[in-house]
């Protein structure tokens, strides 16, 4: 009966999250708050769906410490591949250097 209950607190907390998408307030404002709202489903999941908090604090920390090296990978590869690497290069950068046309 309690994993319907957490259950049902999800469900609310989804419903929040899509009423808060349609809010006209400032796009910051929006984003912390669903931002906030998934860590607190996601900790919900994590401790009661795959029962972190009844088991050992060693365990706990092991998922927490992969979560950060997640995290910091997929920061990472944001960094690298985002939507600023994948910009055409300015037209001077295209065009082949003086030294190379003088000797072809």
């Amino acid at each position: 009966m309690f994993f319907v209950q957490v259950a049902m607190l999800l469900a609310v907390i989804t419903g929040l999250e899509l009423v808060t998408v349609y809010l006209p307030f400032m796009k910051w404002l929006l984003i912390t708050v669903l931002v906030v709202l998934s860590t607190v489903k996601f900790m919900f999941v994590i401790f009661y769906f795959m029962h972190l908090r009844w088991d050992k604090a060693f365990c706990t920390i092991l998922f927490f410490i992969g979560l950060v090296l997640a995290g910091g990978t997929m920061w990472a590869l944001l960094k690298l591949f985002g939507a600023d690497a994948s910009k055409p290069l300015p037209t001077a950068m295209s065009d082949p250097p003086s030294i190379v046309r003088t000797v072809a």
